[in-house]
């Protein structure tokens, strides 16, 4: 299933054509053509997008794990305080 934002997505980057296909400079087949030539490419664009931006959302729902407990700089053996 195409999601709405790809073919909202791939309207944007045909508008130049559909904006000549007003003017009368191309066919209306050149438009749909250029068209479905979008669709695969802003779905490509838009999954890399959301792969990126689900790295961070992850980070932001992980629960923090142990509490790390800084000790001092001069200990003798690490692990153990003085």
């Amino acid at each position: 299933m195409i999601k709405p934002s790809v073919l909202l997505f791939a309207l944007l980057m045909s508008a130049p054509a559909f904006y000549r296909l007003l003017g009368d400079e191309v066919d209306l087949i050149q438009v749909l053509i250029r068209f479905l030539i979008a669709v695969p490419i802003a779905a490509v664009l838009l999954a890399g997008l959301r792969f990126v931006l689900s790295g961070y959302r992850k980070a932001d729902e992980e629960t923090p794990g142990a509490v790390m407990v800084p000790e001092p700089y001069d200990s003798r053996e690490p692990g153990k305080s003085n």
